[in-house]
């Protein structure tokens, strides 16, 4: 497995998404890149993005932090995971956005593998 490419993005696990888009909008004057109701309210930050995740979306991640890495592929991930003591917790395909690799590390931390859609895209 390759190492990851980029940091694709971090999102917070927000109970209250919409009242922390006010917050981070009004304290740090982050600029709205995306948003999918009070689901995922997505900023840019110079190279990567950051964003607001509601519980639902943000699974199985439940609070906290999530660092999302883009890789070229999944392959070897779940053997380089569990030898080093980590866990997969599964992929979710996410259509023309790619899919997502959800790991769990040793201290219990989800960390997220993200690999862009292959072929053309519309």
């Amino acid at each position: 497995m390759e190492p990851p490419k980029r940091l694709q993005n971090v999102y917070v696990v927000a109970e209250e998404p919409a009242r922390l888009h006010a917050f981070y909008e009004s304290a740090l004057g982050l600029q709205l890149k995306f948003r999918d109701k009070d689901r995922w309210i997505q900023y840019g930050v110079g190279n990567t993005s950051v964003a607001l995740a509601c519980r639902e979306e943000a699974l199985p991640a439940t609070s906290g932090v999530v660092m999302v890495f883009e890789v070229g592929d999944f392959a070897q991930a779940a053997e380089r995971v569990a030898a080093a003591g980590g866990e997969v917790l599964g992929t979710r395909d996410m259509g023309a956005h790619g899919a997502v690799m959800s790991l769990r590390d040793p201290e219990g931390n989800v960390v997220q593998l993200f690999k862009r859609q292959e072929g053309p895209q519309p």
